[in-house]
């Protein structure tokens, strides 16, 4: 009987022994698992800290870059800003032109001033926004008399004062804008006069021609 006792306490003790060691080894794996984890989420975190950091760094250099434009110098101001409000006169006229001349050809003349003066205005405003440079929106009070005098013209009349007006007025525009292009102190600027005097030139062409026609 004291045999069969001492066999079975035996066994109880190695089975005791058996379960505490196997508690200890989930407990240390799940441990090392836990730092694992905490070691992955920290690693994921300073990798997303170091992509912000880089994209804020890319977003401060091109916001860097854009303010590094220098402002104009006084010629060049003051020749955007006469070509600023230039192209407004042009297309405000024209639009009076479609409504109020008499030929169709001025009409159309009137529609190629709206059209391609818009552009060329837009260009230039933004041109001068990105350099700190504010550009008129309204036009002068003797610019704006002198529309609200076209708009009591009409027919012949009409075409007879538009036409001469844009006349004078593109062959001022195409010496000012050849003058920026070549001597102008700004290379952007330079380079939009440039850009810009083909389309002038063809405009005093078609104006020259109306002019001849009517005579």
């Amino acid at each position: 009987m004291k045999q069969n006792h001492l066999l079975l306490a035996g066994f109880a003790l190695a089975i005791g022994l058996t379960a505490c060691s196997g508690n200890d080894s989930s407990t240390t794996t799940t441990s090392a698992d836990s730092s694992s984890t905490a070691t992955d989420s920290n690693g994921a975190t300073n990798m997303s800290n170091d992509s912000s950091t880089m994209s804020s760094g890319a977003n401060t250099g091109a916001a860097t870059s854009s303010a590094n434009k220098p402002p104009l110098g006084k010629a060049d101001s003051t020749f955007v800003m006469k070509a600023a409000m230039g192209g407004m006169m042009e297309v405000e006229a024209g639009k009076i032109a479609q409504q109020n001349a008499q030929s169709d050809r001025v009409k159309a003349f009137g529609s190629m001033m709206v059209n391609d003066h818009t552009n060329a205005n837009n260009e230039l405003m933004a041109l001068a926004q990105g350099r700190g440079l504010t550009v008129p929106t309204t036009l002068p009070a003797d610019m704006q008399k002198h529309l609200d005098a076209m708009r009591d013209m009409k027919g012949k009349a009409f075409d007879s004062h538009y036409m001469g007006m844009m006349l004078n007025d593109h062959k001022k525009d195409v010496g000012e804008f050849e003058k920026e292009s070549t001597s102008g102190q700004d290379d952007e600027l330079k380079s939009w006069a440039g850009k810009t005097l083909p389309t002038l030139k063809t405009h005093l062409d078609s104006a020259q021609a109306l002019n001849k026609a009517r005579m």
